[in-house]
């Protein structure tokens, strides 16, 4: 038999192709590993970048937020500033005004404590007047009553001794002599035309203990008042013409009693003629009004006027 005929076959070859087939796959799939890689490394920083544009644009969104605050809180502080430089002004207008309300209250009271000095000088003058016609410790009744003084509420006090008798409205020859200088020394002090300016009326007062009926005192303290009255201006007309109207006569009767005991120094005391000058009402009024008129407008007061200390009446 013959024997077929084998083709001659490189063993080499048929090795060689299978190993590149491998070899081509093995590179086609690493290049896929690859490329999924790169996909996959790309799609993951997308999402990254996407994330990170949010953040930013958030972040970016909180700038603008914080700026808008810092602003708004910049305009708070500006109009609070404001506002706080507009307090102080008004504060500063507030103090000038307290400041210059406090000046011209001061001179209120300033030319209010003038009018009241003014009436007790008046006083003091004629009491002066007085102890000087009387004479050292003349002023002193044998009880101790002071016969001549000036009381806590700047009124002339003349004991009854010293004018009358006792239940009496005629006048004693020393009482007379009394009033001749009380008349003088009040034409004096009326002939200050800054004193008639203040002065409404001088009242010359009778008053009584309280023994014996209402009726009966009051009608011995109002002829006690006229006949000091009348005889003042029996013995200087020229008192009753020129400031005859600035007096008049009161009977108190026993109702305004310096000393409410029942001893006979008591009533010694009680019984007396009150001299007492009444200040125009228009005075003081005219002083509040100026200063109603003026109150806001800065002034300097005047020195203030001098105190004087009436002295007490003795108990």
């Amino acid at each position: 038999m013959r024997r077929a005929r084998q083709p001659l076959v490189d063993e080499s070859s048929e090795n060689f192709w299978p190993s590149f087939a491998d070899l081509t796959s093995t590179v086609t799939l690493i290049f896929f590993v690859l490329m999924l890689l790169a996909y996959m490394q790309n799609l993951i920083a997308g999402r990254n970048l996407e994330a990170a544009t949010r953040r930013l644009a958030a972040s970016r969104q909180q700038i603008s937020d914080a700026e808008m605050k810092l602003r708004l809180l910049g305009d708070q502080l500006r109009a609070t500033t404001a506002e706080i430089e507009a307090g102080q002004n008004r504060l500063r207008v507030s103090e000038d005004r307290v400041e210059a309300s406090a000046r011209e209250l001061a001179n209120v009271r300033a030319k209010l404590q003038g009018i009241a000095v003014l009436r007790v000088d008046v006083l003091n003058k004629v009491k002066g007047a007085l102890e000087e016609q009387l004479g050292a410790g003349a002023g002193a009744a044998a009880g101790g009553a002071p016969r001549v003084a000036v009381a806590d509420n700047g009124n002339i006090l003349i004991g009854e001794s010293l004018v009358f008798e006792y239940n009496s409205y005629t006048i004693k020859p020393e009482g007379k002599r009394l009033l001749a200088t009380l008349a003088q020394a009040f034409s004096r002090v009326l002939a200050d035309p800054a004193v008639r300016e203040n002065v409404d009326v001088i009242l010359v007062q009778g008053h009584t203990d309280e023994r014996g009926t209402s009726t009966y005192n009051r009608d011995l303290s109002a002829k006690r008042a006229d006949a000091v009255l009348n005889y003042m201006f029996e013995t200087d007309h020229a008192l009753e013409q020129s400031y005859g109207a600035y007096f008049a006569a009161s009977a108190y009767s026993e109702f305004r009693p310096l000393n409410p005991g029942k001893t006979e120094a008591a009533y010694e005391q009680n019984r007396r003629i009150e001299i007492s000058v009444v200040l125009k009402d228009a005075s003081v009024r005219g002083v509040i009004d100026e200063y109603m008129k003026t109150v806001g407008a800065p002034g300097t007061p005047p020195p203030a006027a001098p105190a004087v200390q009436a002295p007490a009446a003795t108990p």
